[in-house]
Formats: structure tokens, sequence, C-alpha cells
């Protein structure tokens, strides 16, 4: 493909920082054009956009293009649409893309970076962004012509204030949830009332708390960075209660690039704005607010970037067109985006690789790009996806009954903030499932469905937000606020108000918050979260040994679930699921608490399989790594290759570190110890989706092997060998020994002298 765009329609760049109408004058230059198509960042402002071009065109001539929702009057001329969702097969004569600065996020940057090098108007195409994309833009789209849009007012940095300080028309930021709302009540008690925006409200529900703020009956918003990317709100100060946020991964600080898209929505149009710190933090560094005011940022230099040129004639084939090199430096490959980590878990699963072949590897990857809207885990998202691709599979089409079943689950208007917020993410992916068309029977029928539930839910969750943060008088007999409410931590027991006091084990909670009453949940929250983050450090600084492992799969600490074990993409790396009682952990100690699981299940992989991998000569390294990817055992046949170019030396060096080579088998001498092999046999049934299978003991030999599945069996290590099953290393042995020794090897290993006989009788040799 060629990196150069080519010389054809006219090109602008439109860059510069936010309150600058960049996205205001994309709209009145598509409107001059007799079709026109504009890619905007979020859902959220797509719905508004559409909504202005309504107001200026007409219903008939706008059409709404999301994931989840897509809206076409009788004769569409725009199309207004997120940047994922742009149908760019369709001529149209303008085409903007707005935000390309996105195109460096590590999980949404190559759709914006395929906007970027693909996405043309007929007559015209604007890319609209910060100037920090000045360097890509000359490299890749050198024929744009460059206009730089100046700031309409000045943005000026106010240093710290405290959150009861704050000056009307504030927007006070916080990056999780759990944060906003904290804040939102922390301000409440002191001004009165704030409205709330987030990115996972529905646009009915944030469109209904932007109208309270914006008519003046609440004085103050709290968000999260979902109002940096063009949301038009009146701001007069932004106040950063947070100046990092955890991403998925790890928690991370904000780069500056990030702080200004959110700081500039402060001021509106010729109205100045400031910005500042609130909540205790300190004011930023000198040169960092420099940097704000003057909405100077790093350049950015590469940007994300994946091959959209797929083979689907197999999974196999796919994923590795899926990670095809970049062709340019300035290009980084993605490795992480959403579907490309859920496709590869899929892939491997049993019961989806049986199925995924011919068009249906296409079906697979198309069903991927469901979005993960209720932001699970990878696991569990990826339960959900196979079982709509299992469906799809099964009757060609996603039966309307069994779509109707799920949305009927979710009908209840019932519950606090976080139950329908949650309910909206479901309906949402039902909603997108329902738009991709071919995909459900009675399409358009569903469609309706999940819009009026969206809509009823929406109204409840902002009736909701409403109750908790704005009007005291409001809430519901019964329900009490939260400063009215407490909570108290006695020993292993939390009590909050009148209810039965539940368990406190580790850093989980007998309830989650899901479980209890808002006023309730808040209550309880002030009162662990002290302990809870000094709990949180103590796992992060104990010993692997403090954290076990049940027979089904759950990770315990301190006599407490706190994780459960999921399939992941190899036995090594199962997924880990944290317990819904660890739910009160604030979003740092959760960090703290996710890093550190994750460190264990690491350590913890390497010392079931006995050995470790080290700088050793290629096939020494090759038999190792089988061991470890094996957790201790390895079929002979499976390392063949690096066992047939083994010379004594290396045979040496791998005796040394305690393996064992057989007739059939390679295993590890230390992975043979009976708490290892019982610990293997837990990973691996999780691993094989065998869960629940009570745990083997990890004994020489099992008395009962049919109790187990064969495949478990098999990759834990043992041999099913007439009316027991025989650990590897006993096997072996046994297999090498003369007939009359073979009897001395499977009694020393502890089988019964009445079992002997009919097991010896399994040898023909």
């Amino acid at each position: 493909m060629s990196l150069r765009d080519p010389v054809s329609a006219s090109i602008v760049a439109l860059l510069g920082p936010t309150n600058t109408g960049k996205t205001h004058r994309a709209i009145e230059r598509m409107l001059t054009h007799p079709t026109g198509m504009i890619g905007l960042p979020l859902r959220l402002l797509a719905r508004e956009v559409y909504d202005r071009v309504v107001a200026r065109v007409g219903a008939d001539h706008v059409a709404l293009v999301t994931g989840e929702e897509k809206r076409a009057g009788r004769a569409p001329r725009y199309y207004v649409c997120t940047v994922e969702a742009m149908p760019v097969e369709r001529p149209v004569s303008f085409i903007a893309v707005d935000e390309i600065q996105l195109a460096e996020d590590p999980d949404r940057g190559h759709v914006f970076t395929d906007r970027l090098l693909h996405a043309r108007g007929g007559a015209e195409t604007m890319l609209l962004g910060s100037e920090a994309m000045l360097p890509v833009l000359d490299r890749l789209v050198p024929t744009a012509r460059l206009e730089r849009q100046p700031r309409l007012s000045k943005l000026t940095f106010d240093g710290a204030r405290a959150l009861g300080d704050l000056p009307r028309r504030s927007a006070v930021i916080g990056f999780s949830a759990d944060r906003v709302y904290a804040l939102a009540e922390a301000l409440k008690q002191r001004r009165g009332g704030v409205a709330v925006v987030m990115g996972a409200l529905s646009p009915r529900a944030r469109n209904a708390q932007v109208a309270m703020y914006q008519a003046g009956e609440v004085q103050w918003l709290v968000a999260t960075d979902a109002i940096g990317m063009g949301l038009n709100l009146d701001v007069d100060h932004v106040a950063f209660a947070d100046l990092g946020k955890f991403d998925g991964a790890t928690r991370r600080g904000l780069r500056p690039g990030e702080l200004g898209q959110i700081a500039g929505r402060a001021g509106r149009y010729r109205r100045d704005g400031t910005f500042g710190t609130t909540d205790g933090l300190p004011p930023l560094p000198d040169d960092l607010a420099a940097d704000l005011e003057a909405h100077r940022f790093p350049a950015v230099r590469t940007i994300r970037w994946r091959n959209a040129e797929l083979d689907t004639s197999s999974c196999d084939a796919l994923w590795a067109t899926l990670n095809a090199p970049a062709p340019s430096s300035l290009l980084v490959r993605t490795a992480y985006a959403e579907d490309q980590v859920v496709f590869d878990a899929l892939r491997k699963r049993p019961d989806v690789r049986r199925l995924a072949h011919g068009p249906r590897v296409r079906t697979l990857w198309d069903v991927c790009s469901i979005p993960d809207y209720r932001r699970a885990w990878p696991g569990a998202h990826a339960d959900l996806l196979q079982s709509v691709f299992l469906v799809l599979v099964a009757h060609g089409a996603v039966p309307a009954p069994w779509l109707r079943d799920r949305l009927r689950r979710l009908d209840r208007v019932d519950g606090d903030i976080a139950s329908l917020t949650q309910r909206i993410a479901q309906v949402r992916t039902w909603s997108f499932v329902a738009w991709r068309a071919g995909w459900v029977d009675d399409a358009a029928a569903i469609r309706d469905e999940t819009i009026d539930l969206e809509d009823r839910l929406s109204d409840a969750l902002h009736a909701r937000l409403t109750e908790r943060f704005v009007d005291r008088r409001s809430v519901p007999v019964g329900a009490r606020a939260a400063s009215e409410v407490t909570a108290t931590v006695d020993g292993g027991s939390v009590r909050v108000g009148d209810l039965p006091p539940f368990p406190l084990r580790g850093v989980t909670v007998g309830r989650a918050p899901a479980q209890l009453e808002p006023a309730h949940a808040a209550a309880v929250a002030r009162a662990v979260a002290p302990l809870l983050r000094e709990r949180a450090q103590t796992l992060a600084d104990d010993h692997d040994v403090e954290l076990s492992v049940d027979d089904v799969g759950a990770v315990w600490w301190s006599d407490g679930p706190i994780a459960q074990m999921h399939p992941g993409p190899s036995v090594r790396e199962p997924e880990l699921r944290l317990h819904p009682g660890v739910g009160f952990l604030t979003e740092d100690s959760r960090a703290i608490v996710v890093d550190r699981l994750r460190r264990w299940r690491g350590s913890r992989a390497v010392d079931l399989s006995g050995v470790v991998v080290v700088g050793q000569d290629p096939a020494t390294k090759a038999i190792l790594w089988g061991l470890v990817s094996g957790l201790g055992v390895v079929r002979a046949a499976e390392v063949r290759a690096a066992l047939d170019a083994l010379d004594p030396r290396g045979a040496a060096t791998l005796r040394g570190h305690g393996v064992h080579f057989g007739a059939e088998w390679v295993w590890s001498g230390a992975a043979m110890r009976p708490d290892r092999r019982r610990d293997a046999s837990v990973w691996w049934a999780v691993f094989l989706g065998r869960t629940p299978v009570p745990a083997m003991p990890g004994a020489p030999w099992l008395a009962d092997p049919g109790a187990w599945p064969a495949d478990l069996l098999a990759a834990t290590g043992y041999v099913a060998w007439g009316p027991l099953a025989l650990r590897v290393d006993v096997w072996e042995r046994a297999c090498a020994a003369p007939g009359r020794r073979r009897a001395d090897v499977l009694h020393e290993a502890g089988v019964p002298a009445d079992r002997l006989p009919a097991v010896l009788t399994r040898w023909p040799r």
C-alpha cells in the first residue's frame, strides 16, 4: 500500500486547540456540499451533531450511524457517525474526521489511522485535530492544505482550590465512576447539587444531566474525560481532582495532550476560561501549566496501524494478517485492540475453533467487533461473544425469541445507579447486534425494542442521579442520604445501618456494592477504605505462598477469595476476574491488587512447571519452554525436534535442572510434587473449560480415572492404566523397568498390592 496520499480532491488539515470551532466549521462546510459524512470520536458527540444537522436540513436528509444505533431519513444526504462506524465505502462529496490525534491511541488508534489514510470525499476532505499531528500529516498526507484555527478565548491556570471554593460553572474531573460519584457526593454536601457526565451514560441520560447544568438548575458538573472530546458545555473553570487514570492495564499519569484536551473545555466561544486542581491535589508544575495555557504539546511522532487486508480463510490466517508488520517506522502495529484480544482468546477455545472455518471465520471476526460496553474482564466479554457466535452458526441468524429473552431480563427500572448503568451497557450490546445487517430475525422490531428499553432505563438513571446528587427532598421514602448512614468495622465483620453484619476477609467484603442501597454502599466504602488500602499493600508485599487456589479456581488470600480463574490465552495465563466482594477497593487499591495477581500468576506458572527457562542453547531452551508451557509435563512428540537436536552437554544441563526423559513423556521432577500437580490440575481444568471438576490430589496414582476427563488427565500428567491413573514419572519408570522390577516400582509409588495384578497385566512387555 502507498503511504503517501494521492493527488486528488482538496484535503484540508484544520488544526488547533480546543474551543476553536473546528467541528462547527466542518459541519458548516459539509452542508455546502450536496452529500457529506463526518466521523466523530464519541457516540455522545455524534448524537449532538446529528441533532444540530437535523435542525438545519430536516430529519429526512440526515443519517446517524453508530455501532448500536442507526437512524436514517427517507433520503439521507449527510451521515453523522462515530469514526469506527463510518460507511467509508459510500461515495460522498465531503468527508471530515474529527480528533485525528487519537490515531496514537493504543486501542482505537488504528481506526483513526485508517480513516486518515483512506477516507476521502469526492470533492473535499477535512482532517480535524491537534497541531501535534503536523509531523505525521506532513509525511502521510503531503497534499493536505494546512489551516490553523486559533483558540477563540484565553485559557489561564488558576492554581489549586478546595472543592468548597470552586467557582460557579465549574467542571470537576475524576477518572472512574467511583471517583465521580464520591466527588459528586462531596459537592452536593457543600453546594446543593451537581450534574454528572460520563462516557458510560447513554445519550439520553447524559443529555438530561447536561440540560440541568446548562439551564442553571445546578452550577457544578462532575465528569470523566468524556467531556474532553468536543462536548459543548458552558464551563468557566475545569478542576482536576485526579491527574492519573487506570487504563485497563495499569494506572498511569495523563499525558500533557490529554490534560490540555480536558482543560480546554473551560471557556466558551469568546468567554475566557481557567483550569486548576482540587480536592487536595497540589498545583500543576509551572512548566506544565504554561504548556497547557499556550496549547503547546509534544509532537505526535508515531501512530497506530493495523493491516486492513485480512485473510479470513482460517483463524490462523486471519491472526497472521492481523499481526502483519507495519509498512513504515511512522506506524506502530496495534497489538492490544479490544477486538483483536478477544479474537485471540476465542480462536483458542475448542468449541469455537471446531466451528470457525470457511465463511464462519469472517463471522467470528465480525462478532469480535461487538464492543465491551460492560467493561467486563476480557474473558467475560469473550464468553458473551462466544454465545453470539454459536447462535449465529447454529441458526444462521440470532432468533428473535433468544434476543428478546435477554432484553426481558434487563427490562427493570428499579435498582441503584450502578445497576441501571450496567443494564444500559448490556442493552447497548444487544442493540449493536440488532443493527448488524442479517444478524437478527425480526431486526426492525428488535431495534425499536432496544431503543425503547434504553430510553426507559436512561430516564430511570437520570432520576437516580438527580435523587442522589441534586435534590435531597426527592430521595424515596425509606432511603437515606449517604451522610445519614454509618458503617463500622468490628474485627472481621462490617455493620451498616440496621442490616445484619457481614464478613470482611482480607480485601473481600461479604456484600458487593451493587447488593446494597447507594447510601449503605457509600457508608461501607467510607468505613473500609483505609483498612482495605492497608491490606491491599500488605497483599502486594506478601509472598506467593500466601495466595492459594481452591478446587474450582478461586484465588484466596487471608481467608477470603479475591479473584476467580477463567480460561485465558494459555494455561499459564488464566484470566483473573476480581471477586464481586472486592468492589469496595478504591481505584488505586484495585490497581495494586490487580498488579499483585498478575505477578502471582506469572511466578506461580513457572513454579508449577518446576523449571526456569534461562539463556541456554536453542534445543535446551525449547525443551524447558515446553515444560513451562505444559506446567511441568510435555509429550516427547511435541518437543521431538528439540530432543533430536539435543547434544550430551545440553542433556546434562537439563538433567541438572531436574528434567527427566521417558519414552513418551518429558517431565520436571520438581513439578511432580503432589501440591504442584494438584494446583496444575486446577489450572488445566480452567483452561480446558472443565470446571467445576474436583482437583486431583497430585498423588503418584489415582484410584478412579473416570472421575476426571481424559484430556485433563493427560494434560496434568497422568496416564489412565486399567483401574488406576499413573503419574507420568511413575508410569515411565514402570515402563522402563524389567518385568519383575515393575511391581517394585509400583509398590514404591504406593499402589496397593491388591491393585497390582490388574495394573501389571496391562503391560505386554
